[in-house]
Formats: C-alpha cells, sequence, structure tokens
C-alpha cells in the first residue's frame, strides 16, 4: 500500500506540472451541470457507444475476477509464497501490455472493429478451454498460467480497441464519453468481483468459471454490437 500511495503522489505531481492542456482555448467547449446531464443522456442512448463500453467492461470483469481471487487460490491452493506469485501475477500484465501496444499497428493494417472480433473470440475460446480443463479435473497451476497468459493477451487488444471505437463519434463530448466509459468498466468489474466472491471456495473452478463467462458475455455483447450497421448520431449543441 505505501508503494502504490508512493505512485498515486508521484503521478499527481507530474500532472500538475508536466501535463499541459494541448486544445487551444478557442477550441475549448464551455461546460455546465446542464450541459454534462444532457451529454450523459446523449451517450445513454447511444446503443453503439454502450455495447462497446460493455464490450471492453466485461473484459476488463474478468481481470478483476482474478485479482480478487487469484491470491488465495495461487498461495493457499497452490502452496506459492507471495513472491513467486507477484511473479505469476506480472506474466499476466507483461502479456496483457505487451499485446495492447500492438493495437495501433494491428488496427491501421485490419481495421478496429476486425481486431476487436478477432480478439474477443480469441478470448473466450482460451477462456472456455481452460475452464473446460480445469472442470474435467485437471488441476494444474502451469496449464492454467498458460492458457491466462494466452487470453490475457487477447484480452490487451480488447481494451484499447473498444475504447478508440466507443468515442470515435463523440469528439465533441469526449471528456465525458471517456469519463462514462471508465464507469461503466469499474461498476461491471464491481459486481463481477462481488458474484465471484460469493462462490469462492478455495479452488481454481470458481474463479475461472468467473472469468469465462465474462469473456463469452463480451464476445456475444462484439456480436451484437459490431454485427449491426453503425448509426452516426449528432452530439447535441453545446
Amino acid at each position: 500500500f505505501w508503494t502504490v500511495t508512493g505512485g498515486a503522489v508521484l503521478a499527481t505531481i507530474l500532472l500538475a506540472t508536466s501535463l499541459k492542456e494541448t486544445r487551444p482555448v478557442e477550441a475549448r467547449a464551455g461546460s455546465s451541470f446542464g450541459t454534462a446531464l444532457s451529454a450523459y443522456r446523449f451517450l445513454m442512448s447511444d446503443r453503439n457507444f454502450l455495447g462497446l463500453a460493455a464490450i471492453g467492461g466485461f473484459g476488463l470483469a474478468s481481470f478483476f475476477v482474478y485479482l480478487s481471487s487469484s491470491s488465495f487460490i495461487l498461495i493457499e491452493h497452490y502452496g506459492l509464497s507471495p513472491s513467486v506469485y507477484s511473479v505469476f501475477f506480472s506474466i499476466n500484465a507483461v502479456a496483457f501490455i505487451g499485446m495492447s501496444q500492438l493495437t495501433g499497428m494491428l488496427s491501421e493494417r485490419f481495421g478496429l472493429r476486425p481486431v476487436v472480433r478477432v480478439a474477443v473470440a480469441g478470448y473466450a475460446t482460451t477462456m472456455v478451454v481452460l475452464f473446460a480443463v480445469m472442470a474435467s479435473g485437471v488441476d494444474r497451476l502451469d496449464v492454467m498460467a498458460a492458457l491466462l497468459f494466452v487470453g490475457y493477451g487477447f484480452l490487451g487488444l480488447v481494451i484499447p480497441a473498444t475504447s478508440v471505437l466507443a468515442m470515435e463519434e463523440h469528439g465533441a463530448i469526449a471528456g465525458t464519453a471517456s469519463a462514462l466509459m471508465g464507469t461503466l468498466h469499474f461498476a461491471i468489474g464491481a459486481v463481477a468481483m462481488g458474484i465471484a466472491g460469493v462462490f469462492f471456495d478455495g479452488t481454481p473452478l470458481p474463479m475461472v468459471a468467473g472469468i469465462m463467462l465474462c469473456a463469452v458475455i463480451s464476445f456475444t455483447l462484439a456480436k451484437v454490437t459490431l454485427g449491426r450497421g453503425r448509426q452516426v448520431v449528432e452530439a447535441p449543441a453545446e
């Protein structure tokens, strides 16, 4: 917690001293409580925005399920020390962050929507395989770690790509769109963690089931959201 606190303080200092506003004063939109509510109402009526936010939200929720349960499972069930657990946890972060760096290159070549389609399909497939393996009685840490590594690599493409797609038509209210999307992501994640906690029994299977369900929901939402025609709507006037 001291490390997290130190990182937060450092980030606050950098935010105050190094992050300069790049948007010219004359191009900045006025803001009030009324215009903010109008923008939120507009976004909540945009099915494309909500669908894309939910795809990323359930994808992120699957990681939150792992975050809330993995320390107990890897340390108490598999007998890892806290330091070795941190290595296993960081491996998934490497997969997630590493693949996310390829989003721009892949999107430029294939397009954002195809990248999301392939990534959510790959993620859901990997998590279904993991659940099937664990449910069949194969309780092996190496198998679980390998499949999670592959799955979270796919997830590293899903989150940034859906975020860009959700905001691409809302440049005039980009700040509001980003805030609402972040809120939805963390709200979905919090609910998923709470539900997963109810079924936690000290074994990996409930955690893996929760991850798989979130991945399958994300895949289903992608089929619905990306399968329908794009509806371009105009943001409310300032």
